[in-house]
Formats: structure tokens, sequence, C-alpha cells
């Protein structure tokens, strides 16, 4: 088998293998090139509550807490708390943030959930995983440096196109581009 034979199966194979990890990498990549737009990793699901007006103004103690949070029917523990202001306050409780407006009553919740299918799909692409997916992200991208070269060798002997040459270069300088703007 030829070098021309073996890089045309070369390159096949490994297209076949690197599918279904490009469609992971480069839908994660559309996802976190867009966190400005939205947060493709958690949704925020939020709700509200009202409970009696309060005059109350300052630094509220940690009884006054577990009060506000015994009139809304929460267990009386949390994680932390914020009082951003003498008139508000917030409640970290298990992956929850509770919001209190004393003068108005009003409580709002908001949680973070995970999104099923981009939450797992970024945990891939940004390397949560550590351990064994940082050699298969590793050897993933052996793949792609293979299928770039071998995708050269694909025409016939001597049948490089000048659009091929054209192509290719414009492979190059696209990178180029932003680094001269932007860096």
């Amino acid at each position: 088998m030829g070098l021309r034979k073996f890089s045309h199966a070369l390159h096949r194979d490994i297209g076949y293998l690197c599918v279904g990890l490009t469609l992971i990498y480069a839908l994660s990549g559309i996802a976190v090139n867009h966190l400005h737009h939205w947060n493709p990793n958690y949704k925020i699901e939020s709700a509200s509550a009202q409970i009696a007006p309060s005059d109350y103004r300052g630094v509220l103690s940690e009884e006054r807490v577990l009060e506000l949070l015994r009139k809304i029917g929460e267990p009386p523990v949390y994680e932390n708390i914020f009082q951003p202001d003498p008139e508000s306050l917030m409640v970290f409780v298990e992956g929850r943030v509770i919001q209190f407006h004393l003068p108005s009553g009003l409580v709002e919740y908001e949680r973070a959930a995970p999104r099923f299918f981009w939450h797992a799909v970024n945990f891939l692409h940004l390397n949560h995983p550590k351990k064994a997916w940082t050699w298969i992200a590793d050897l993933y991208a052996v793949g792609l440096i293979l299928l770039a070269l071998t995708g050269l060798l694909l025409l016939p002997r001597g049948r490089m196109r000048p659009r091929c040459i054209f192509l290719t270069l414009a492979g190059f300088l696209i990178p180029l581009i932003p680094l001269l703007l932007y860096y």
C-alpha cells in the first residue's frame, strides 16, 4: 500500500472515529462562544411569594433570618446569607437563592438547574472530568491533526488545484486576522 492509499484509508477511518467528538466539541464551542447571550449550562428557575411587609431596617440577626425562613415554610437551615442593603436579604439554601425585600414582603426564589444536554457537552468540552478524559481529548486533537494532514493528500497525484492551495492558505490566514486585530 502506497503512502497515498494509506493516507486515504487513515483519513477515512479517523474521520469516522472523530464524528461524535467533533459534534460534541463543535456544539459546545458554539454554546460557550455565546455565554454573553445565554447560559448554556444552567437555566434559572424562579418563583415568588409574599409575606407580611416589615418595618425593620438594618443588619439582620441570625434569629431574624431563621424566622424569615420559617415564614415561607423553609427549614431553619441555610448555607450563607448576604445583606446587600438594610432592606434586603439573600439566603443561600441548597443550590437556591432566596431574596427577601423587607418593606414590600416580596420573596423571590432562584434556582440554577443544569441543562441536560448542554451541561453535559460543556462538561466534556471544558475538560471538567480530567483523568482519562484528558487523554481522550488529546487523542482527538491528534486525530484532527492527522485528518488535516491526510486531507491534503486526498487528491490524485499531480492534481493539486489552485482552489485547494487557496483554501489551505485561507485556513491558515483566518486565525491570524483576529490575532492581528484583537491580540
